[in-house]
């Protein structure tokens, strides 16, 4: 697969899966709080291929176009200034469903609403500090990895485990 959505095998000649890309941002709560290791590893051991991975603070523009959708409502401002408020590491993971794959392993919005078992319900404890980002459709994982990683960035390779986890 090229990383753009298209099909390709990865366990042999006839079985095709579609692949998605999504972006995940551990946000300065979950990086200052050395919980990378534990939420990257989460994710992994979930099937999840890491295509793309770096560490940065996200300026302010950057943090506006990410939240642009949120401009004008009251907590943008805060989303904003709290992206930006010490280094994140943000990574494109892929597989089969990913953005699904993600988004139940990273639990509900609010941590304290978030089931036992996902990354927000077992370390988070308030919306503002709820330690990840991941991309809610296909159509925002495109935007995303686009928007902090460029076209062509991510790094597309074959894993031997893969025949192990895609049917």
């Amino acid at each position: 697969m090229n990383g753009r959505g298209q099909e390709r095998s990865i366990i042999g000649e006839c079985w095709n899966v579609a692949i998605e890309q999504t972006l995940v941002i551990v946000k300065p709560d979950g990086v200052q709080r050395a919980l990378v290791g534990e939420i990257i590893g989460r994710l992994e051991r979930r099937g999840l291929k890491i295509v793309a991975l770096g560490l940065k603070t996200i300026d302010a523009e950057l943090a506006g176009r990410h939240y642009g959708e949120h401009k004008g409502k009251p907590f943008y401002d805060g989303l904003v200034e709290y992206i930006g408020s010490g280094p994140s590491v943000i990574m494109v993971l892929e597989g089969p469903d990913a953005i699904e794959a993600v988004r139940s392993t990273v639990g509900k919005t609010n941590p304290v609403a978030a089931g036992p078992g996902t990354i927000r319900g077992d370390f988070g404890m308030m919306v503002g500090r709820n330690l990840i980002h991941a991309s809610d459709s296909v159509e925002s994982g495109k935007r995303e990895v686009a928007l902090f990683f460029g076209d062509n960035a991510t790094v597309s390779y074959d894993r031997a485990i893969d025949r192990w986890i895609v049917e």
